[in-house]
């Protein structure tokens, strides 16, 4: 479905066929009357008398051409909740021949100034559909129109608004590609277009990397016959030289799991496991959509993990970017092995103010959490409590995880300076984490987002229809706008 939304100059309920009202959570409507011919109001009246009003939602049918959508607004709502109305509305008009709606915007009472703003944003995140792949073309074009003279969108917010939305539907669209179209040589093309947003882009290829001395990330991607890379990602938006914000995602492109080869049953989802990176890339196309007002840097890592002849062994033993060694007892816990040299990098290299990286890292954590909410490890308490409020306000919620000491000893290798699994058992999301934060050198702020059971949903949520739920990029611009902008 495709969403095209026209903001009128004049007020009139005969633009439109199809009227969209706006009344209190007890559903009077004595303040509507003005909108509605008596007819209208008199049907509208009476079947409001007989109806259970648990719905936050009605549609009328008021003749064979027009519907009249009532919605009620309780007091004091959340922008999450707002979103999720605009979500509910866009559900439930996804339907039917005739897809034109007139919002009044006079008939909201809600003391929210944005209330709108985040109402349309919840339609739009909702109307996503990926179908690039489709033969016969099927997509519906709702169109939306907004009339009235109080209550609209500023253009500053309707700016951040669409770049938001346009930066999470193009993490979406990069989770959703299948892994013979969006292999790491095309992701980092891809990600290179993005200089006609504003952002500063250096792409890092093999022969780059081997000089760097990245053998961790390198060796995940050695067995495929693409290439492996480092893209880093810039946007100035202060006007002083602070130190930047610095957000890293995993790009595993396709997992097979490498010799320590995955069930071949789902194999088929991991075109998904390069999420992490997507979020990365959606946030930075969005911080550079909306010019915002800091300094921010997005490192991704892209590889494949394929079985071949030259591929990583179970007992390899590289030296990362660090210069510490890590032996490699599964192939399949590879994710962790390109964070480390990225998170090494991005620290040395931009001196952050804090680093937060994405990964759909471990089953572990959809055992402990399932998909309500992503499990967050962090060294820094402070910057823990803003992911976590940050999550609540836009309901990408996560959930704080332990990292402690004692956990090391599980991932202490015999061999090298650490090994990639604990093969001890338990604590996988944590030991997992317990690994990353060793190559965090130099005790920057830093947080870990393990993703795995929020980056795709096969039965959608509140504003996603299912699939690519482009997860992190509405949280983590709002922990930046919140905190640091």
């Amino acid at each position: 479905m495709s969403i095209k939304l026209n903001y009128l100059n004049k007020s009139s309920s005969k633009i439109s066929s199809n009227l969209v009202l706006f009344c209190d959570e007890k559903y009077n409507i004595n303040g509507l009357k003005k909108y509605l011919s008596n007819n209208e109001f008199s049907y509208i009246s009476d079947l409001l008398k007989i109806t259970d009003l648990k719905k936050n939602l009605f549609i009328y049918d008021v003749s064979s051409k027009k519907k009249i959508i009532l919605i009620s607004i309780k007091k004091n709502l959340k922008s999450a909740e707002i979103e999720s109305l605009g979500a509910e509305f866009c559900k439930k008009v996804n339907h039917g021949k005739n897809n034109e709606y007139l919002i009044l915007s006079d008939s909201i009472t809600e003391k929210n100034d944005n209330f709108l703003g985040y109402f349309l944003h919840g339609l739009k995140l909702k109307s996503y559909e990926f179908k690039k792949y489709k033969t016969k073309k099927e997509t519906r074009i709702i169109s939306i129109n907004v009339a009235g003279n109080k209550n609209k969108p500023s253009a500053q917010n309707q700016l951040k608004f669409k770049a938001l939305e346009e930066g999470t539907f193009f993490a979406r669209d990069l989770v959703s590609e299948p892994g013979n179209i969006l292999h790491p040589d095309e992701y980092a093309k891809r990600i290179s277009l993005l200089k006609k947003d504003g952002l500063k882009i250096n792409i890092y290829d093999e022969k780059k990397l081997k000089k760097l001395g990245m053998h961790a990330l390198l060796g995940v991607g050695q067995g495929s016959i693409r290439g492996s890379y480092l893209v880093t990602m810039e946007w100035n938006g202060a006007k002083n030289n602070s130190k930047p914000l610095a957000f890293v995602g995993k790009g595993v492109c396709f997992d097979t799991g490498g010799y320590s080869l995955k069930p071949a049953k789902f194999m088929e989802d991991m075109t998904y496991d390069m999420a992490g990176s997507a979020t990365v890339v959606g946030l930075m196309k969005n911080f550079a959509l909306r010019k915002a007002k800091i300094n921010v840097v997005g490192v991704v890592g892209l590889v494949e993990n394929m079985v071949s002849g030259n591929a990583q062994r179970p007992g390899d033993i590289v030296k990362s970017y660090s210069g510490k060694t890590i032996e490699v007892l599964n192939t399949d816990a590879e994710g962790r092995l390109v964070l480390a040299d990225a998170l090494t990098f991005t620290e040395r290299k931009y001196k952050p103010k804090f680093i937060v990286d994405l990964a759909t890292l471990t089953g572990a954590i959809i055992v402990s959490l399932g998909s309500e909410y992503a499990g967050l490890f962090s060294n820094n308490d402070k910057l823990s409590n803003q992911i976590f409020r940050a999550g609540e306000k836009v309901e990408e919620k996560v959930w704080r995880m332990p990292l402690h000491k004692n956990y090391d000893k599980l991932m202490n290798s015999k061999n090298a300076d650490v090994q990639n699994i604990n093969y001890v058992g338990g604590a996988g999301s944590t030991t997992a984490a317990q690994f990353l934060q060793r190559f965090i050198l130099n005790q920057t702020p830093w947080a870990h987002l393990d993703i795995a059971g929020m980056a795709f949903s096969k039965y959608g949520g509140a504003l996603n229809s299912g699939g690519a739920t482009g997860f992190g990029v509405r949280l983590l611009n709002q922990l930046v706008e919140e905190n640091y902008e």
